[in-house]
């Protein structure tokens, strides 16, 4: 296996994301690369959100923040210079959620911090619980891609100020606020900051991996990164084109938020969208065209999403089928 390591050379979240767009694209399949990089100022949602619900998006590009829409499932996150963002990506038979974890572990243990993996995506200091990294993932049939937060030393202030999820999450997550469940690594350890950290998180991807050599975010095809950042910036893929719809269905499910829009015509649904903090963006991603030309019925829309054949589909059916149409 050919080992690279790679850091970002912008602050700027929509090239950034295009770094790891075009990475994720061009793999090798005996290549592994370990990304690091950095956001100032913004929030990234969730392939699946609906911005307008996850961040106050006015306030923050009124204060010379930047909203970004990340491949990969999952909820928001905010991003400073206090926080470094990693990136695994692997070919399918080596990708092992576990053992990249065991890399941000290690480098963490560094500064005597033990952490450990709970939930569906986060890593959370050990002994309090106190999550310091959220984790997403997105897959291709070749290749796997595992990218998470580190917050270091981030403006709690700022990430309780954009942040704006739903009161059904939090109350499902038993918290109060979006700040009262995260922490600073560097409250932990005063001598943890940005470079320690990158240069531990190194080490310890060499130590599991084997040795890596450094490759710049200049040897990549420009114009091919050119265009996948115009297309993370751009207004449609970030927020979404508006939608006129008649009905709204929502539902909490112990593995995500799922909020379905349905424009309808002659008790039919002619156009759809699906919301979700999920992890699953695939799946999610399934679900409105299944839904489009399905009967208003309640029998109806659960056949179509039972049709995808996935077992978080059956739980959609069901309560589907249960559902109060309006």
């Amino acid at each position: 296996m050919r080992n690279h390591i790679i850091i970002g050379d912008s602050f700027n979240p929509w090239r950034n994301l295009a770094v790891e767009a075009l990475l994720f694209d061009a793999l090798a399949p005996d290549e592994a690369v370990f990304y690091l990089w950095q956001n100032q100022n913004t929030v990234v949602i969730g392939r699946h959100q609906n911005a307008w619900k996850e961040c106050r998006v006015q306030l923050l590009e009124a204060e010379g923040g930047r909203l970004a829409r990340r491949s990969s499932g999952g909820g928001a996150v905010f991003h400073d210079l206090g926080n470094l963002n990693f990136t695994f990506l692997l070919p399918r038979e080596n990708y092992d959620v576990h053992r990249q974890l065991g890399v941000i572990r290690r480098a963490v243990a560094e500064f005597g911090i033990e952490a450990a993996f709970t939930g569906r995506n986060d890593l959370v200091v050990a002994d309090t619980g106190a999550k310091f990294s959220g984790n997403a993932f997105r897959f291709s049939r070749a290749v796997g891609l595992h990218h998470g937060t580190l917050l270091a030393d981030v403006d709690m202030d700022k990430l309780g100020r954009y942040l704006a999820p739903g009161r059904d999450k939090l109350r499902a997550k038993g918290i109060e606020s979006v700040r009262a469940r995260v922490c600073n690594l560097r409250s932990l350890n005063p001598t943890l900051d940005i470079p320690a950290l990158t240069e531990a998180l190194e080490r310890a991807f060499e130590a599991e991996y084997g040795p890596a050599e450094r490759r710049s975010v200049s040897d990549l095809d420009p114009a091919r990164l050119a265009a996948l950042e115009e297309e993370y910036a751009s207004w449609d893929f970030r927020l979404g084109k508006a939608l006129p719809f008649d009905a709204t269905l929502s539902r909490r499910f112990p593995w995500g938020g799922v909020t379905l829009e349905l424009s309808l015509r002659e008790g039919a649904v002619t156009d759809a969208r699906a919301w979700s903090d999920a992890m699953d963006e695939e799946l999610i991603g399934r679900l409105a065209p299944a839904l489009r030309g399905a009967k208003y019925r309640n029998d109806a829309l659960a056949a179509a999403v039972r049709a995808l054949g996935h077992p978080q589909a059956d739980e959609l059916a069901a309560w589907l089928l249960e559902e109060e149409l309006g």
